[in-house]
């Protein structure tokens, strides 16, 4: 806009009654949000890569909603910072923000339409948009004195139009018993620095587990389970040091370090988060709320929105142990 058009603008508003006064401020705050959440996401030019054929031969090429633009010279494409990530193609940058505070509250689908003034379906499509590429941020290592323990949670089609079972009356109880079909096995691991790291398992035995944990636990890591031939046959197969429970008889301690009792703390929380606060979750999509659960014990009290965006764009590009954001 020109000068001259800029100030014959600023006079007119005086014209501007108290409705389109408040509209005129939310529209203000929205461009103003969605110019600060492209900054957030910009990568840097010497970072940039060709997300189609991951050549370093580029151009820029204009910008587009506040974000900059880009052209390969060797496949001819043109991408953004945000092309081929979970946040590509979708609109309404300026309300993004908001949003990302609303997960850091760890807020309902309803809540978070309300304050953010979008469709509750829009909410509940961003929600899994911003959290898919958390699932990936897990420690590296976990060290020092770890447990490690299971639990389960009923396998869910909440949301289904048509389901592949029959209704289930409410309040009816199952056994937690790995053999029961019902039940969606998730194994959790925790050391005394509070890094944890968990994954939904088909069946808890010692191949999975092995799976899961080998690459993670350090040489020296003392690992605290119950005494169950699986937890046994894995540490004897990789040389790792354990601290067994008789849980069936009630022991809960032993030599005052071998214990679970963070882990269950962090199991007992995880349960009353996804079954009290939510009401429980489609299991399809149990995974994005275990990261989310994992990103809010990480963080605690110092979660912010600009932390949310970034490890929704791309969660692979982040350092972690302590998980952190640069």
């Amino acid at each position: 806009m020109k000068t001259s058009a800029f100030k014959k603008w600023i006079k007119s508003l005086n014209n501007l009654d108290t409705r389109q006064t408040r509209i005129l401020q939310e529209k203000l705050t929205e461009i103003a949000f969605k110019k600060q959440v492209a900054g957030y996401l910009e990568t840097p030019y010497s970072n940039i890569i060709c997300p189609h054929c991951h050549s370093k031969q580029i151009l820029r090429w204009g910008k587009r909603n506040d974000l900059q633009r880009y052209k390969c010279k060797q496949c001819k494409r043109t991408f953004n910072s945000l092309t081929n990530t979970p946040l590509a193609r979708l609109h309404r940058k300026g309300h993004w923000l908001d949003y990302a505070k609303c997960l850091t509250e760890g807020y309902s689908v309803r809540k978070a339409a309300g304050i953010c003034n979008i469709h509750r379906n829009t909410a509940f499509r961003w929600r899994h948009r911003f959290l898919v590429n958390n699932t990936q941020v897990k420690p590296q290592e976990l060290q020092g004195i770890v447990e490690a323990n299971e639990m389960y949670f009923r396998r869910s089609e909440k949301g289904n139009k048509n389901l592949t079972r029959s209704p289930r009356k409410r309040g009816n109880r199952r056994n937690s018993d790995n053999s029961n079909k019902d039940l969606v096995c998730v194994f959790i691991s925790r050391d005394r620095n509070k890094n944890t790291t968990d994954c939904i398992l088909e069946e808890l035995n010692t191949s999975n587990i092995s799976q899961s944990l080998r690459t993670i636990l350090s040489k020296d890591v003392l690992f605290c389970s119950s005494n169950r031939n699986i937890y046994r046959q894995f540490t004897h197969e990789n040389h790792i040091r354990h601290g067994t429970l008789d849980i069936a008889k009630g022991q809960v301690y032993k030599k005052e370090i071998v214990h679970l009792q963070h882990v269950k703390a962090y199991q007992s929380h995880l349960k009353y988060w996804i079954v009290a606060h939510f009401r429980g979750v489609a299991t399809k999509y149990l995974d994005n709320y275990l990261a989310w659960h994992r990103t809010l014990d990480e963080f605690e009290e110092d979660l912010n929105p600009r932390t949310i965006l970034l490890r929704a764009k791309s969660a692979g590009n982040y350092k972690h142990l302590p998980y952190s954001v640069t």
